[in-house]
């Protein structure tokens, strides 16, 4: 498939889970437990290696470790493309999330510093990482971002959003070209997708796997340690409670696991299957910190969309669900 011009696999990768520990103003984990620096560069370098070019990542993913990770580990590979997204003020030194960060004034030095902790000259696509920011001061932070373009500073923008009336009103602009959201087998997001469509953007996919929770090898008994986001209780992420798998989504999950499976697939090949049956045009994002996980998911290339037959029958069974405008899982 074409994205900004480049001939890529209908897949990228999410580089959240490689960012390590991170914590909000008030102490709270938001990062992924378990993460190792020197892992997780072979987990990059195996993507690329299984045709993944894609990579999106974030500066408060791990206060800025994520960037400087892909930084060390592609800076002179021209054939990557990077997606990374600001809009939240980081402390790298104590891997804090300070607060916002979406004055006008502020989007131009983050993305300098952005620039030099993926050690790039250029960055492909810079995303708005506010999801639920207004149209107005949203429209601010991307006149901020057509002037990166014309300092050479950053190829073209979209926004990390669930909000349909936010994609929409930001769709016209000429260098505005994408659009992140949430969407997995367990949660379909028809409306989101309907603007992506009728708008020709882009549709980078954020939680394909759920944060993990369709990778199957969870049960409702599983409790994830205290340092990893998904048992923060964070008021946004639904597909946990306390640490343990949401059971209604586990629910869900169990009644297609076997559909998810056709042709051999594992359940992650299966979800991300299911994806690019709902359109050729998805790409997902999955998240994966070693080179098990990489490689399993970019076997799901070959395996491509699942059968018509076998999307059909998931919709009978679980029902259609649909998106919660403005859900968001960063």
């Amino acid at each position: 498939m074409q994205f900004l011009g480049k001939n890529i696999a209908p897949l990228g990768l999410g580089c959240w889970p490689i960012g390590g520990e991170m914590y909000t103003a008030d102490g709270k984990s938001v990062g992924y437990s378990n993460a190792n620096d020197k892992e997780s560069i072979k987990a990059l370098h195996a993507a690329f290696d299984n045709g993944i070019t894609l990579f999106d990542t974030a500066a408060a993913y791990g206060a800025g470790h994520s960037e400087r990770l892909l930084g060390k580990a592609f800076k002179t590979n021209s054939d990557v493309q990077v997606a990374t997204k600001i809009g939240i003020e980081i402390d790298e030194t104590s891997k804090t999330l300070i607060g916002d960060e979406v004055e006008p004034s502020s989007i131009l030095p983050a993305i300098d510093r952005c620039l030099t902790r993926l050690d790039r000259d250029t960055i492909d696509l810079m995303l708005l990482h506010q999801n639920s920011l207004a149209i107005e001061p949203a429209a601010a932070v991307f006149d901020e971002m057509d002037k990166a373009i014309q300092q050479g500073k950053i190829r073209s923008y979209g926004w990390s959003t669930d909000y349909t009336a936010s994609a929409t009103a930001m769709a016209s602009r000429p260098e505005f070209v994408a659009i992140e959201h949430a969407m997995h087998v367990l949660m379909d997001a028809p409306n989101m997708q309907s603007v992506v469509r009728e708008n020709n953007l882009h549709a980078l996919i954020r939680s394909p796997l759920a944060m993990g929770l369709l990778s199957g090898k969870y049960t409702t008994q599983t409790t994830l340690p205290n340092n990893d986001i998904r048992a923060t209780n964070q008021d946004w992420l639904a597909y946990y409670i306390k640490g343990k798998p949401n059971p209604k989504y586990m629910d869900r999950f169990n009644a297609v696991r076997e559909l998810l499976q056709t042709d051999g697939r594992t359940a992650v090949q299966g979800a991300l299957g299911w994806l690019w049956a709902k359109s050729t045009e998805n790409i997902p994002i999955p998240g994966a910190r070693t080179v098990e996980q990489v490689e399993g998911l970019a076997n799901a290339i070959a395996l491509g969309p699942l059968p018509a037959q076998t999307l059909s029958e998931i919709t009978d069974l679980i029902g259609g669900v649909n998106e919660s405008d403005g859900i968001s899982d960063r």
